[in-house]
């Protein structure tokens, strides 16, 4: 009798139970799970089950020596637990650190820099009691595996989590998987591991690092423009990129131009018009700048006979995309939904830890969603292949799997994001989530299939329009072969046919028309082009973007206006201190061979500490000059004609108005009107904007934050504390009335 064990083929001459074969291999039943044509046999019946030619058996045995019962499991996130439990069985016990126990503390920078850059590690106020209960359900178990996320901030955990429930005759083991499922969770326990030090270097110089700046900048700039602020490694950076941006399209000068587009069609047969461009007058390029000349030659060309001068047809290849790596998947979200990048891993977050699906039970969805890798693993490669040749025949199917390439500093370990097994359709799951759920899945899943099918195949025609001395150009296209497109979708671009066209034939004028442009300036970050461009830039890692643009909004250093991220007062005059003082913490280039010193911790070719102490010799030295040279901001106070209406209570009990001027002042949320009185008045308010309110007429919109929500921000009327009062309030400041 053959049967698969592990994986590999055994031969057996004489049929044999599950316990029998345990025997066999000299292995006790109660430290080996046995799991028989992927479902796992109780420990009463191991007697009873008959093993079957061609039967495939797993046994996963325990490798710490003690019983199942014994066993520990943690993991970050209580949503995984119940997923785990399932897989695993009752023999594991499943618990949740909810994240970092163990970190530096809040109220100082923890770190003894005369002492290696040692880092002052504090039991995290709010996981006291979560730790207390992780380290009773320890004291009676043998083993203990780690399974928190397979990342450097996972290692990290999983780290701390040893030094606190090791030892006392409990053994750690670490386990990761990239998704939560059956296979990929008992195939883990078959392979655990002892903590990857280097990647824990890696996360504790990142974390030095970023504490290192964070508390020696945030400090200066209360110091010198107003309580609250902060400044960080990559934060500046990326908030460095907005401004500039800013200020190149505030640089920008408009140029005009001018187009002229035809309407044509055959003299016979097809009907349809086309639309043709001006390319060429003569030998030059078509280039103008005047309306004068412009409307000058439509009139000459609306007298000239359109003919076809040359056809050209070719066929192109549309190859499909890669997967989805974190931030190509936080791009695609947001230019196709609008998800701003929190929102999206927020999603990912939930579809990757389990969503309960029916009978199924809870289910891990999508695989680890903090990835910069395009690699898929061959089980999943082999799956996504049976389901195209099942679903859309051999055609849509490449001999060979399409394997893509990953940018350097990559974590090929990882894989890309991908469902956890692509039968589960998007329809099929679709009542069991939520809408927005959906939209992430059903996108993930698609981009997933069509990266491993033939390309789409796109018959081009070019067509050259002779008038005159002017050639027009049209173009238009259609699918011959769907492939990839069938899953991804096809744009209105590649199915624009245009009707048959010869050399020579002449053409129907429909009309003629001429159109007025300017150059435009280049476009405000939005979250997708941001992400994109600190990626190119070598900037940060997966799981950083999001929470980088979610700090530049909720410190008031950029806001969001019609999808785009817009530089606040307060975060450009933050940018030019800090550039001007720290040109080199906020230099891009520095800032990702940072970046790539990490990845070089993580693979062992450098300590830590060396990468630390490289940095601050030269930070240190700035921050010292910036303490001294760096302009106090907050103490200048730029005089206005407005004089403050505030009633003041006099020594003698009578109440006066103030009367003094008003003066503009920098504060932890930018420029706001205060009167000079300071401190015998403290009268302040918002700047009002050139918005006059569209409710009375009379008041301009101020801005002002809520007293909770984390200080929403919304727009008023400044009439609100005046009679007649007005109430009127929107959270988006409209556009200015002429």
């Amino acid at each position: 009798m053959i049967i698969k064990l592990n994986g590999e083929t055994r031969q057996f001459a004489t049929p044999l139970t599950a316990e029998e074969l345990l025997e066999r291999l000299a292995l006790a039943k109660e430290r080996v799970v046995v799991e028989l044509n992927m479902e796992i046999v109780p420990k009463d019946e191991l007697g009873l089950r008959l093993l079957k030619e061609g039967d495939q058996v797993e046994l996963v045995q325990f490798v710490g020596g003690g019983a199942p019962a014994k066993a520990l499991v943690i993991v970050e996130s209580p949503a995984k637990c119940k997923t785990i439990q399932k897989y695993l069985g009752d023999g594991y016990e499943i618990a949740a650190s909810m994240g970092h126990v163990i970190d530096l503390p809040r109220n100082r920078m923890g770190i003894r820099i005369d002492k290696h850059f040692e880092p002052e590690y504090i039991v995290v106020k709010e996981r006291k009691k979560t730790l207390s209960e992780l380290k009773a359900k320890a004291k009676s178990k043998k083993e203990i595996y780690l399974a928190c996320d397979p990342d450097r901030e996972g290692e990290a955990i999983s780290w701390h989590l040893q030094s606190e429930l090791g030892g006392a005759g409990r053994k750690c083991f670490r386990v990761e998987f990239n998704e939560i499922t059956q296979s990929a969770v008992r195939e883990a326990f078959k392979h655990p591991r002892e903590i990857d030090m280097d990647l824990v270097g890696a996360q504790q110089a990142r974390r030095v690092l970023d504490r290192l700046v964070g508390y020696s900048l945030s400090p200066l700039l209360w110091q010198k423009v107003g309580r609250g602020l902060s400044a960080g490694r990559v934060q500046s950076v990326a908030l460095r990129l907005v401004v500039d941006r800013e200020r190149e399209i505030g640089a920008f000068t408009p140029e005009e131009y001018w187009s002229i587009e035809a309407d044509l069609k055959k003299t016979k047969g097809d009907p349809r018009p086309f639309r043709a461009k001006l390319e060429r007058i003569g030998t030059h390029k078509a280039d103008l700048k005047k309306e004068a000349h412009t409307k000058t030659l439509a009139d000459r060309l609306k007298a000239l006979p359109f003919i076809v001068h040359e056809v050209k047809q070719q066929t192109r290849k549309r190859n499909p995309y890669p997967p989805f790596t974190t931030s190509k998947l936080q791009q695609a979200a947001y230019n196709v939904f609008r998800f701003p990048a929190s929102k999206t891993m927020r999603i990912a977050q939930s579809l990757y830890e389990g969503i309960t699906i029916g009978e199924e039970g809870s289910v891990g969805l999508i695989t680890y969603m903090r990835t910069d890798s395009t690699r898929l693993s061959e089980g999943a490669l082999k799956e996504i292949r049976e389901f195209i040749q099942t679903s859309y025949g051999r055609d849509y199917l490449p001999a060979e799997p399409n394997r893509y390439k990953s940018k350097k500093s990559a974590q090929e370990a990882h894989e890309a994001i991908r469902p956890s097994s692509v039968l589960r359709r998007p329809e099929d799951v679709e009542r069991f989530l939520s809408p927005d759920e959906f939209k992430l899945y059903s996108l993930i899943w698609r981009q997933t299939v069509a990266c491993q099918m033939t390309p789409a195949l796109i018959h081009q025609t070019t067509a050259d329009i002779a008038a005159g001395d002017c050639i027009f150009r049209a173009t238009g296209s259609r699918v011959d072969f769907a492939g990839c497109l069938v899953v991804q979708g096809r744009s209105d671009e590649e199915e624009n046919p245009l009707p048959a066209l010869a050399a020579r034939e002449i053409l129907d004028l429909v009309k003629l028309d001429t159109a007025q442009h300017f150059t435009k300036p280049p476009p405000r970050y939005t979250d997708a082009s941001l992400v994109k461009a600190l990626e190119e830039k070598g900037i940060g890692r997966p799981s950083t973007y999001a929470p980088t643009i979610t700090t530049l909004t909720e410190r008031d250093y950029a806001r969001r206006e019609g999808g785009s991220l817009v530089p606040s007062e307060l975060g450009m005059l933050v940018t030019d201190l800090l550039v001007k003082h720290f040109a080199k913490v906020l230099d891009f280039e520095f800032t990702a061979k940072m970046e790539l010193d990490l990845d070089r911790i993580e693979e062992g070719k450098t300590g830590w500490a060396k990468v630390v102490r490289s940095f601050y010799d030269k930070f240190s030295g700035e921050v010292d000059r910036a303490k001294k040279s760096m302009d106090t901001v907050k103490q200048t106070a730029e005089p206005t004609d407005e004089i403050c209406d505030q009633m003041i209570t006099g020594l003698d009990g009578r109440e006066t108005v103030c009367g003094k001027p008003m003066v503009i002042k920098w504060g932890r949320r930018g420029r706001f009107m205060s009167c000079s009185g300071w401190p015998k008045c403290r009268h302040a308010k918002s700047i009002p904007t050139s918005v006059t309110c569209p409710q009375c007429g009379k008041g301009k919109l101020v801005e002002r934050r809520a007293r909770s929500g984390r200080g929403r921000k919304f727009y008023g009327c400044s009439m609100y504390s005046q009679e007649p009062r007005c109430t009127f309030i929107t959270n988006k400041l409209p556009e200015p009335t002429p």
